[in-house]
């Protein structure tokens, strides 16, 4: 059952004429225009992906985790940086899962996410590489050459004064992709995404539009564009305070089926961003998932503590990418 005052969400599974959608045709039809319309609001991007070339800036091993510090072009003729952590014992011959782990909100930015710096219970890269995925940590533009997010906005803008920052962290996260494919020692076919609160935010985006993840597990992102400050301009910005805004974020769960997603939540802990309340969301996209006529692959847990990522938490995530990828 919904939670009282559950989030009125708009119908999936009814097409642009007011038919209802009851076949995976239908569906697929409704999701192309669906993204569609969702690209549309974020802005464009550019055509050209730049070649992967990563360039090693630092390198050391660490707990059986070999980690590079790499500098490559996300954009042309824009760089930056990012972790790339093997399993010492990686080899081309039996290739790995991958992982593109997305930091949250910290000065340490990647050094966090990769076992560098910061609370172990962040560490989440590092320990995923601890057992067996080769994980990239790319850092998030926000904090790439720049002071303050004013700063990078500023400098975003001028290249592409019609594009959503969140699109920009879309395109980053997407070229995370592109770095773990140009690795042998990683199977194209099981990359998966995780992240903690901005890196959930990155992980839902980029699980929705990019096909090439195959399961995704998003801690405390506040799912509902409601739930936390998808307003501000380093995100989606103030057009969702709109009375008209027709974009909501279960549309994001449905752009996903049938893939592997799970929300983590914190709800009954401080600054909880997510809980009963995003229920609803998973709800509503578990009617997409089943038109795929196969076991629905969408939940979440709720661990009770708040905004973070607590020890039974991480291992859910952990389970979850070893069960799917």
């Amino acid at each position: 059952n919904l939670p009282e005052g559950a989030a009125q969400l708009s119908p999936l599974l009814i097409d642009q004429d007011g038919q209802p959608i009851e076949t995976l045709e239908k569906w697929r039809v409704a999701k192309t225009h669906l993204r569609r319309t969702w690209i549309d609001f974020l802005g464009p991007m550019p055509d050209e992906r730049p070649a992967v070339e990563l360039e090693i800036l630092t390198e050391d091993v660490n707990g059986g985790v070999s980690r590079q510090l790499v500098r490559y072009e996300t954009e042309v003729d824009v760089p930056v940086e990012g972790y790339l952590l093997r399993p010492s014992n990686a080899d081309a011959s039996t290739p790995l899962p991958g992982v593109v782990a997305l930091h949250q909100t910290t000065r340490h930015t990647i050094d966090q996410v990769a076992g560098v710096a910061g609370p172990a219970e962040q560490q989440i890269g590092w320990k995923l590489a601890r057992r067996g995925f080769v994980v990239f940590c790319p850092r998030c533009f926000l904090w790439q050459n720049a002071t303050n997010f004013v700063q990078a906005m500023a400098h975003f803008k001028r290249r592409r004064p019609h594009t959503n920052c969140m699109r920009k962290m879309l395109w980053d996260a997407s070229r995370g992709v592109d770095v773990l494919n140009s690795l042998p020692e990683v199977d194209s076919n099981r990359i998966a995404s995780v992240g903690h609160s901005l890196g959930a935010i990155e992980t839902l985006y980029l699980a929705a539009f990019d096909e090439r993840i195959r399961a995704a597990v998003a801690s405390e992102p506040g799912i509902g564009i409601k739930f936390n400050n998808w307003y501000d301009p380093w995100f989606l910005g103030p057009a969702v305070r709109d009375p008209d805004f027709a974009l909501e974020h279960h549309q994001l769960l449905a752009l996903i089926a049938p893939r592997p997603f799970l929300l983590l939540a914190g709800e009954g802990g401080k600054h909880a961003a997510d809980g009963a309340r995003s229920w609803p969301f998973i709800e509503a996209a578990s009617r997409v998932y089943q038109l795929y006529g196969n076991t629905t692959r969408i939940g979440m847990y709720n661990h009770g503590q708040g905004h973070t990522l607590p020890s039974q938490a991480f291992e859910k995530m952990a389970e979850w990418l070893e069960a799917y990828v």
